[in-house]
């Protein structure tokens, strides 16, 4: 009880009390290292670097939570979806932990309001919101473990603001998307088969998806269409192809 009551003294005294307040709002738990939550909100462009030449931006969290998300949302639909196959929950999580759908999270929670980044940068990028998102996710994972992270992205995130209907039943012609950027942009767009394996009556293709002789994305299926459509979302996200 004594400990719980310091804790809370040390919250209300602290600079960073109305930073703690929002994200106990927003997270369901007070941060126990309010600094990984600041570096999460720290854009490159204000990046300073350490002695040892680290930049202190949110890119490292954001690797770690990406990752993360990546993980539980696999765990997760695996769980909902027990009959579907692999090429399902595959597309499902992509399209749950794309860069629009992170972007459009981030501004639905407000975490943008948080963000620390230089306005007057040129080369903020469109996914400055979504990074966020997923760095905020790698501080809760550095802050709380798994399990907090897990129940805040399934509970927090998923079953409130993720509509599993409506993803499933969205039908986007990605190729069709970046066959056509290609031609606007004057753009080499190849799909390549980089690798076949399996028996002849189930054969899984993996399908590289070449733009100017560079791997953009990469897809892999039982099917060669789906693997070609899984590396062509994976580019549109990419280069924001909307």
């Amino acid at each position: 009880m004594l400990s719980s009551t310091l804790h809370y003294l040390r919250i209300f005294s602290s600079k960073d009390k109305d930073l703690i307040n929002s994200l106990k709002n927003l997270l369901g738990f007070y941060p126990s290292n309010i600094s990984l939550y600041k570096l999460a909100f720290s854009h490159r462009s204000v990046a300073i670097s350490n002695k040892n030449g680290i930049s202190t931006s949110n890119e490292r969290l954001e690797y770690l939570g990406d990752a993360v998300l990546g993980a539980i949302v696999a765990e997760y639909l695996f769980k909902k979806f027990p009959l579907k196959d692999e090429g399902f929950l595959t597309k499902m999580r992509s399209r749950i932990v794309n860069r629009k759908q992170m972007n459009k999270l981030s501004l639905k929670l407000g975490i943008n309001n948080h963000l620390n980044y230089n306005i007057n940068n040129k080369q903020l990028g469109g996914s400055i919101n979504g990074d966020a998102m997923e760095a905020l996710i790698g501080a809760i994972y550095m802050d709380k473990g798994y399990k907090t992270t897990a129940d805040f992205i399934v509970n927090r995130l998923l079953k409130i603001h993720i509509d599993l209907d409506e993803i499933e039943n969205t039908d986007t012609d990605y190729k069709s998307k970046i066959i056509e950027w290609g031609q606007k942009n004057k753009q080499k767009v190849q799909f390549e088969i980089a690798e076949v394996v399996g028996e002849p009556h189930e054969k899984v293709y993996t399908i590289n998806l070449m733009i100017e002789g560079e791997v953009m994305g990469m897809g892999k299926s039982y099917s060669k269409k789906v693997a070609e459509q899984q590396a062509a979302e994976i580019t549109c996200e990419k280069l924001a192809i909307a």
